[in-house]
Protein backbone atom coordinates (compact mmCIF):
# COMPACT_ATOMS: atom_id res chain seq x y z
CA UNK A 1 0.00 0.00 0.00
CA UNK A 2 1.47 3.57 -0.84
CA UNK A 3 2.03 5.96 1.89
CA UNK A 4 -0.86 8.50 1.61
CA UNK A 5 -3.67 6.08 0.23
CA UNK A 6 -4.86 4.97 3.96
CA UNK A 7 -5.99 7.73 7.05
CA UNK A 8 -2.63 6.03 8.96
CA UNK A 9 0.23 3.74 6.99
CA UNK A 10 1.49 0.90 9.14
CA UNK A 11 4.80 1.45 10.25
CA UNK A 12 6.35 -1.08 7.89
CA UNK A 13 5.20 1.18 5.33
CA UNK A 14 5.67 4.71 6.76
CA UNK A 15 9.36 3.80 7.34
CA UNK A 16 9.91 1.34 4.52
CA UNK A 17 13.47 3.15 3.68
CA UNK A 18 15.05 3.25 7.09
CA UNK A 19 14.12 -0.44 7.28
CA UNK A 20 15.26 -1.19 4.03
CA UNK A 21 18.57 0.48 4.37
CA UNK A 22 19.33 -0.94 8.39
CA UNK A 23 18.94 -4.53 6.53
CA UNK A 24 21.26 -3.59 3.85
CA UNK A 25 23.38 -2.44 6.31
CA UNK A 26 22.74 -5.30 9.02
CA UNK A 27 24.93 -7.78 7.78
CA UNK A 28 27.78 -9.00 10.35
CA UNK A 29 25.45 -8.21 13.21
CA UNK A 30 24.18 -11.18 14.97
CA UNK A 31 20.57 -12.18 13.97
CA UNK A 32 17.96 -14.30 16.54
CA UNK A 33 16.41 -16.87 14.40
CA UNK A 34 13.51 -15.76 12.40
CA UNK A 35 14.33 -11.96 12.56
CA UNK A 36 15.03 -9.42 9.41
CA UNK A 37 16.97 -7.19 11.66
CA UNK A 38 19.27 -7.57 14.29
CA UNK A 39 19.04 -6.44 17.84
CA UNK A 40 21.25 -3.74 17.73
CA UNK A 41 19.20 -2.42 14.37
CA UNK A 42 16.17 -2.66 15.88
CA UNK A 43 17.14 -0.15 18.49
CA UNK A 44 18.98 2.01 15.63
CA UNK A 45 15.61 2.00 14.32
CA UNK A 46 13.49 2.74 17.60
CA UNK A 47 15.74 5.09 18.74
CA UNK A 48 17.65 6.80 16.05
CA UNK A 49 21.20 6.92 14.48
CA UNK A 50 23.09 10.20 14.58
CA UNK A 51 24.65 9.21 10.67
CA UNK A 52 22.72 8.57 7.57
CA UNK A 53 22.66 5.52 6.40
CA UNK A 54 23.84 5.24 2.52
CA UNK A 55 21.00 3.14 1.03
CA UNK A 56 20.44 2.85 -3.21
CA UNK A 57 22.72 6.07 -4.08
CA UNK A 58 21.00 7.76 -1.22
CA UNK A 59 20.77 9.14 2.18
CA UNK A 60 18.77 7.67 4.75
CA UNK A 61 18.11 9.20 7.91
CA UNK A 62 16.46 7.23 10.64
CA UNK A 63 15.02 9.43 13.49
CA UNK A 64 14.29 8.77 17.27
CA UNK A 65 10.82 7.53 17.18
CA UNK A 66 9.53 6.65 20.83
CA UNK A 67 10.81 9.25 22.87
CA UNK A 68 10.71 7.78 25.89
CA UNK A 69 13.60 5.32 27.86
CA UNK A 70 16.01 4.27 25.71
CA UNK A 71 16.66 1.44 28.36
CA UNK A 72 13.21 0.13 28.61
CA UNK A 73 13.57 -0.02 24.35
CA UNK A 74 16.92 -2.21 25.16
CA UNK A 75 14.91 -4.23 27.87
CA UNK A 76 12.36 -5.07 25.44
CA UNK A 77 14.13 -5.88 22.55
CA UNK A 78 16.43 -8.40 24.54
CA UNK A 79 13.17 -10.29 25.77
CA UNK A 80 11.98 -10.97 22.87
CA UNK A 81 14.98 -12.47 21.79
CA UNK A 82 14.17 -15.58 24.62
CA UNK A 83 11.01 -17.50 24.75
CA UNK A 84 9.49 -15.57 27.48
CA UNK A 85 6.84 -12.92 25.67
CA UNK A 86 6.58 -8.69 26.36
CA UNK A 87 4.13 -7.37 28.22
CA UNK A 88 4.15 -3.56 28.08
CA UNK A 89 1.62 -1.95 31.01
CA UNK A 90 1.43 1.35 31.78
CA UNK A 91 -1.45 3.94 32.26
CA UNK A 92 -3.45 4.91 29.09
CA UNK A 93 -1.89 7.27 26.45
CA UNK A 94 2.15 6.30 27.64
CA UNK A 95 2.86 5.04 24.11
CA UNK A 96 2.76 0.93 24.81
CA UNK A 97 0.61 0.09 21.24
CA UNK A 98 3.09 2.79 19.45
CA UNK A 99 6.04 1.32 20.80
CA UNK A 100 4.91 -2.53 20.28
CA UNK A 101 3.88 -1.85 16.69
CA UNK A 102 7.70 -0.14 15.90
CA UNK A 103 8.94 -3.53 17.56
CA UNK A 104 7.16 -5.78 15.35
CA UNK A 105 7.61 -3.96 12.50
CA UNK A 106 11.46 -4.01 13.44
CA UNK A 107 11.45 -7.61 13.80
CA UNK A 108 9.14 -9.45 11.41
CA UNK A 109 8.51 -6.61 9.06
CA UNK A 110 4.48 -7.18 10.28
CA UNK A 111 3.22 -5.03 12.82
CA UNK A 112 -0.66 -5.80 11.56
CA UNK A 113 -0.77 -9.15 13.02
CA UNK A 114 -2.91 -7.72 16.17
CA UNK A 115 -5.32 -9.19 18.64
CA UNK A 116 -7.75 -6.75 19.94
CA UNK A 117 -8.93 -7.82 23.90
CA UNK A 118 -12.39 -6.67 24.78
CA UNK A 119 -14.88 -7.92 27.29
CA UNK A 120 -16.39 -9.95 24.11
CA UNK A 121 -12.92 -11.80 22.74
CA UNK A 122 -13.45 -15.26 22.37
CA UNK A 123 -11.03 -18.44 22.14
CA UNK A 124 -11.54 -18.43 18.27
CA UNK A 125 -10.56 -14.71 17.98
CA UNK A 126 -7.18 -15.69 18.97
CA UNK A 127 -6.79 -19.07 17.77
CA UNK A 128 -8.57 -20.11 15.11
CA UNK A 129 -12.10 -20.66 13.74
CA UNK A 130 -13.74 -22.53 10.63
CA UNK A 131 -15.04 -21.86 7.19
CA UNK A 132 -18.54 -23.55 7.81
CA UNK A 133 -19.39 -23.83 4.26
CA UNK A 134 -16.10 -25.96 3.69
CA UNK A 135 -16.45 -27.36 7.26
CA UNK A 136 -19.98 -28.84 6.11
CA UNK A 137 -18.85 -30.30 3.01
CA UNK A 138 -15.11 -31.44 3.15
CA UNK A 139 -15.18 -31.88 6.89
CA UNK A 140 -12.11 -30.72 9.27
CA UNK A 141 -9.82 -29.73 6.97
CA UNK A 142 -6.67 -27.04 6.85
CA UNK A 143 -8.07 -25.60 3.68
CA UNK A 144 -11.70 -25.23 5.93
CA UNK A 145 -9.44 -23.77 8.39
CA UNK A 146 -9.78 -19.75 9.44
CA UNK A 147 -6.51 -18.31 10.97
CA UNK A 148 -6.47 -16.25 13.99
CA UNK A 149 -3.54 -14.29 15.06
CA UNK A 150 -1.70 -16.12 16.97
CA UNK A 151 -2.00 -18.99 14.46
CA UNK A 152 -0.15 -16.59 11.66
CA UNK A 153 2.60 -15.90 13.98
CA UNK A 154 2.86 -19.34 15.03
CA UNK A 155 2.69 -20.70 11.21
CA UNK A 156 4.54 -17.28 9.60
CA UNK A 157 7.38 -17.33 12.77
CA UNK A 158 6.50 -13.28 13.59
CA UNK A 159 5.17 -11.76 16.89
CA UNK A 160 1.53 -11.44 17.27
CA UNK A 161 0.71 -7.92 19.30
CA UNK A 162 -2.07 -8.84 22.66
CA UNK A 163 -3.56 -5.80 23.04
CA UNK A 164 -5.10 -4.45 26.25
CA UNK A 165 -4.73 -8.16 27.12
CA UNK A 166 -6.70 -7.72 30.45
CA UNK A 167 -10.17 -6.30 28.92
CA UNK A 168 -10.62 -10.04 27.98
CA UNK A 169 -12.16 -12.78 30.02
CA UNK A 170 -9.84 -14.37 32.50
CA UNK A 171 -10.24 -17.86 30.73
CA UNK A 172 -9.66 -16.78 27.04
CA UNK A 173 -6.40 -14.79 28.48
CA UNK A 174 -5.24 -18.45 30.15
CA UNK A 175 -6.12 -20.52 26.53
CA UNK A 176 -2.76 -18.54 25.91
CA UNK A 177 -0.70 -20.49 28.60
CA UNK A 178 0.07 -23.58 26.88
CA UNK A 179 1.04 -21.98 23.70
CA UNK A 180 3.43 -19.42 25.85
CA UNK A 181 4.82 -22.39 27.35
CA UNK A 182 5.45 -25.41 24.72
CA UNK A 183 5.07 -23.13 21.30
CA UNK A 184 2.67 -25.66 20.54
CA UNK A 185 -0.81 -24.83 19.26
CA UNK A 186 -2.81 -27.97 19.12
CA UNK A 187 -5.83 -28.61 16.84
CA UNK A 188 -8.31 -31.41 17.81
CA UNK A 189 -10.53 -31.46 14.98
CA UNK A 190 -7.76 -32.18 12.27
CA UNK A 191 -6.62 -35.52 14.45
CA UNK A 192 -2.53 -36.23 13.36
CA UNK A 193 -2.19 -33.53 11.41
CA UNK A 194 -3.71 -30.37 14.66
CA UNK A 195 0.16 -29.83 16.11
CA UNK A 196 1.59 -26.73 15.13
CA UNK A 197 4.67 -25.92 15.83
CA UNK A 198 5.75 -22.54 16.08
CA UNK A 199 8.49 -21.28 13.44
CA UNK A 200 11.27 -19.15 15.10
CA UNK A 201 10.62 -15.40 15.09
CA UNK A 202 7.14 -16.24 16.84
CA UNK A 203 6.50 -14.12 20.23
CA UNK A 204 3.76 -11.99 21.89
CA UNK A 205 3.78 -8.42 22.59
CA UNK A 206 1.43 -7.79 25.17
CA UNK A 207 -0.34 -4.57 26.33
CA UNK A 208 -2.27 -3.50 29.51
CA UNK A 209 -3.45 -0.71 31.12
CA UNK A 210 -2.84 0.05 34.67
CA UNK A 211 -6.37 1.67 35.34
CA UNK A 212 -7.82 -1.62 34.24
CA UNK A 213 -5.96 -3.31 36.80
CA UNK A 214 -8.94 -5.79 38.43
CA UNK A 215 -10.89 -6.09 35.46
CA UNK A 216 -9.77 -9.32 34.23
CA UNK A 217 -6.35 -9.77 36.47
CA UNK A 218 -3.57 -11.82 34.62
CA UNK A 219 -3.19 -15.10 36.44
CA UNK A 220 -0.31 -16.06 38.25
CA UNK A 221 0.54 -19.15 35.43
CA UNK A 222 0.27 -16.49 32.29
CA UNK A 223 2.11 -13.58 34.05
CA UNK A 224 4.88 -16.09 34.14
CA UNK A 225 5.08 -16.59 30.97
CA UNK A 226 5.73 -12.55 30.03
CA UNK A 227 8.87 -10.55 31.12
CA UNK A 228 6.95 -6.98 32.44
CA UNK A 229 8.04 -3.69 31.52
CA UNK A 230 5.89 -0.78 32.63
CA UNK A 231 5.72 2.58 30.49
CA UNK A 232 5.81 5.30 32.53
CA UNK A 233 4.25 9.16 31.09
CA UNK A 234 6.51 11.21 29.96
CA UNK A 235 8.09 13.29 32.91
CA UNK A 236 9.71 15.99 30.76
CA UNK A 237 7.97 19.22 29.70
CA UNK A 238 10.21 19.81 26.54
CA UNK A 239 10.13 16.39 25.56
CA UNK A 240 5.87 16.20 25.52
CA UNK A 241 5.94 19.42 23.32
CA UNK A 242 8.69 17.77 21.22
CA UNK A 243 6.07 14.66 20.53
CA UNK A 244 3.17 16.59 20.36
CA UNK A 245 4.63 18.93 17.40
CA UNK A 246 5.95 16.12 16.34
CA UNK A 247 3.05 13.71 16.12
CA UNK A 248 0.19 16.55 15.03
CA UNK A 249 2.41 17.23 12.27
CA UNK A 250 2.90 13.67 11.02
CA UNK A 251 -0.90 13.11 11.84
CA UNK A 252 -1.74 16.18 9.63
CA UNK A 253 0.81 15.60 6.62
CA UNK A 254 -1.02 12.87 6.14
CA UNK A 255 -4.05 14.49 5.99
CA UNK A 256 -2.68 16.83 3.43
CA UNK A 257 -2.77 19.77 5.66
CA UNK A 258 0.65 21.96 5.83
CA UNK A 259 0.30 24.49 8.57
CA UNK A 260 3.78 25.98 10.28
CA UNK A 261 4.21 24.04 13.93
CA UNK A 262 3.28 26.54 16.76
CA UNK A 263 5.34 26.02 19.37
CA UNK A 264 4.14 28.37 21.55
CA UNK A 265 0.20 26.11 21.82
CA UNK A 266 2.65 23.24 22.47
CA UNK A 267 4.50 24.57 24.94
CA UNK A 268 0.85 25.35 26.46
CA UNK A 269 -0.59 21.91 26.45
CA UNK A 270 2.85 19.91 27.51
CA UNK A 271 2.79 22.12 30.53
CA UNK A 272 -0.90 21.77 31.39
CA UNK A 273 -1.08 18.52 30.55
CA UNK A 274 1.61 17.46 33.01
CA UNK A 275 0.63 19.54 35.54
CA UNK A 276 -2.59 18.52 36.12
CA UNK A 277 -1.37 14.84 35.85
CA UNK A 278 1.48 15.11 38.57
CA UNK A 279 -0.77 17.51 40.71
CA UNK A 280 1.63 20.60 40.99
CA UNK A 281 2.77 23.11 38.86
CA UNK A 282 6.38 24.28 38.31
CA UNK A 283 5.18 27.25 40.38
CA UNK A 284 5.00 24.78 43.19
CA UNK A 285 1.28 24.89 43.47
CA UNK A 286 -1.06 21.72 44.79
CA UNK A 287 -3.61 21.11 41.65
CA UNK A 288 -6.25 18.86 41.97
CA UNK A 289 -5.72 15.74 39.68
CA UNK A 290 -8.78 15.45 37.15
CA UNK A 291 -9.80 11.71 37.05
CA UNK A 292 -9.52 11.97 33.12
CA UNK A 293 -6.34 10.46 31.87
CA UNK A 294 -4.27 13.27 30.96
CA UNK A 295 -1.70 11.88 28.81
CA UNK A 296 0.36 12.95 26.15
CA UNK A 297 -2.16 11.36 23.55
CA UNK A 298 -4.49 13.08 24.60
CA UNK A 299 -2.20 16.30 23.99
CA UNK A 300 -1.73 15.41 20.64
CA UNK A 301 -5.23 15.08 19.81
CA UNK A 302 -6.10 18.13 21.55
CA UNK A 303 -3.39 19.98 19.55
CA UNK A 304 -4.49 18.47 16.14
CA UNK A 305 -8.32 19.12 16.63
CA UNK A 306 -7.09 23.17 17.02
CA UNK A 307 -5.00 22.93 14.13
CA UNK A 308 -7.76 21.40 12.01
CA UNK A 309 -10.03 24.24 13.06
CA UNK A 310 -7.64 26.54 11.83
CA UNK A 311 -7.25 25.58 8.84
CA UNK A 312 -10.61 24.93 7.99
CA UNK A 313 -12.19 27.62 9.79
CA UNK A 314 -9.42 29.75 10.65
CA UNK A 315 -6.43 31.45 9.41
CA UNK A 316 -4.61 28.99 9.51
CA UNK A 317 -2.65 29.23 12.74
CA UNK A 318 -3.66 28.39 16.31
CA UNK A 319 -5.89 30.71 18.01
CA UNK A 320 -5.16 30.01 21.86
CA UNK A 321 -9.02 30.33 22.63
CA UNK A 322 -9.86 27.86 20.48
CA UNK A 323 -7.19 25.60 22.06
CA UNK A 324 -8.50 26.53 25.68
CA UNK A 325 -11.86 25.67 24.17
CA UNK A 326 -10.89 22.03 23.01
CA UNK A 327 -9.20 20.96 26.40
CA UNK A 328 -12.72 20.12 27.85
CA UNK A 329 -12.79 17.51 25.41
CA UNK A 330 -10.05 15.89 26.87
CA UNK A 331 -12.17 15.55 30.36
CA UNK A 332 -14.69 12.79 29.24
CA UNK A 333 -14.77 10.46 32.11
CA UNK A 334 -16.25 13.06 35.11
CA UNK A 335 -16.62 16.12 32.84
CA UNK A 336 -18.34 18.26 35.47
CA UNK A 337 -16.08 17.67 38.33
CA UNK A 338 -12.95 17.35 35.76
CA UNK A 339 -14.21 20.83 34.27
CA UNK A 340 -14.02 22.33 37.93
CA UNK A 341 -10.66 21.13 38.36
CA UNK A 342 -9.51 22.73 34.94
CA UNK A 343 -11.14 26.34 36.09
CA UNK A 344 -9.57 25.90 38.92
CA UNK A 345 -6.00 25.45 37.44
CA UNK A 346 -6.99 28.44 35.28
CA UNK A 347 -7.84 30.65 38.27
CA UNK A 348 -4.39 29.48 40.12
CA UNK A 349 -1.90 28.15 38.08
CA UNK A 350 -2.43 30.31 34.72
CA UNK A 351 -3.18 33.49 36.31
CA UNK A 352 0.28 33.32 38.29
CA UNK A 353 2.03 32.84 35.04
CA UNK A 354 0.31 34.73 33.26
CA UNK A 355 0.90 37.75 35.78
CA UNK A 356 4.87 36.15 36.13
CA UNK A 357 5.68 35.57 32.13
CA UNK A 358 3.06 37.47 30.19
CA UNK A 359 3.21 36.79 26.95
CA UNK A 360 1.06 33.79 25.32
CA UNK A 361 0.21 32.74 28.97
CA UNK A 362 -2.22 36.35 29.71
CA UNK A 363 -3.31 35.04 26.39
CA UNK A 364 -3.90 31.73 27.77
CA UNK A 365 -5.55 32.85 30.94
CA UNK A 366 -8.08 35.63 29.07
CA UNK A 367 -8.93 32.88 26.95
CA UNK A 368 -10.80 30.69 30.23
CA UNK A 369 -13.73 31.70 29.60
CA UNK A 370 -14.20 29.32 26.48
CA UNK A 371 -14.18 26.52 29.19
CA UNK A 372 -17.58 25.64 28.91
Amino acid sequence: MEQGKSIRPQAEVRYAAELAALAAEDTDNRKPLGWKLSPRAVRDFILGRKKPLVYQGQEIFVNKKYLGNDALVERCIITLTGSRGLMLVGEPGTAKTMLSELLSAAICGVSTNTIQGTAGTTEDMIKYSWNYALLLSQGPSRQALVPAPLHVGMERGILTRFEEITRTPAEIQDSLISVMSDKILNIPELGEDGLLLARPGFNVIGTANTRDKGVNEMSSALKRRFNFETVRPVGDVKLEKQIILREAGAMARNAGVEMPPDEDAAELLAATFHELREGVSSLGHRIDKPAAVMSTAEAVSVYYQTMMGAYYYGTGTIDVRALTANLTGALGQEPGEDLERLRGYFSTVVRDKAEKLGGVWKAYYQARSALK
